[in-house]
């Protein structure tokens, strides 16, 4: 990972900030700490390490997890944000608005991995269009999440 600014924030734009500079370790983690606060198989994190770091609007609200850590969240839509310890404050890495930027290179936690984690890639896998019976009604969807960038304000003002 190279120097580089990167932003991101929570679904519904109520929570947002930006990371200036390199990251440090990106990972997932298969606790199952990590898998209740995420409500999924693993959290991916990406730690802030020496990069330069602000909430540029808004700040998350925090849950005490345990004695050690505590975890970010928007409080308005529920989006995960980070995960704060000793050793310094983690993202999510699929809050950045690219997060293809930050990918992982390690996993932790891996005693708590669910025993189906490693058969997902063999999935079948489907398009969302293709779909034949959601089509119609996927047409009709208008997105009120955030889009993957910055915005000056949010929400727009003729959203209805």
């Amino acid at each position: 990972m190279s120097t580089q600014t990167l932003s991101g924030g929570c679904q519904c734009g109520a929570v947002r900030f930006r990371l200036t500079g390199t990251p440090g370790v990106s990972s997932v983690c298969y606790c199952r700490m990590c898998q209740k606060a995420s409500a999924s198989q693993a959290l991916a994190l990406v730690s802030v390490g020496e990069a330069a770091f602000k909430w540029t609007r808004g700040q998350p609200a925090w849950f005490q997890s345990s004695n050690a850590a505590r975890r970010g969240f928007c409080d308005k839509c529920g989006t995960p944000l980070s995960y704060e310890a000793p050793d310094g404050l983690a993202l999510s890495v699929l809050a950045f608005d690219d997060p293809d930027a930050v990918p992982p290179t390690i996993a932790y936690g891996v005693e708590g991995k669910r025993p189906w984690c490693d058969g997902i890639p063999a999935l079948p896998e489907r398009d969302t269009m293709e779909d034949a019976g959601a089509v119609a009604f996927l047409r009709t969807l208008v997105s009120y999440q955030h889009p993957d960038h910055d915005t000056e304000a949010w929400p727009p003002e003729n959203r209805r």
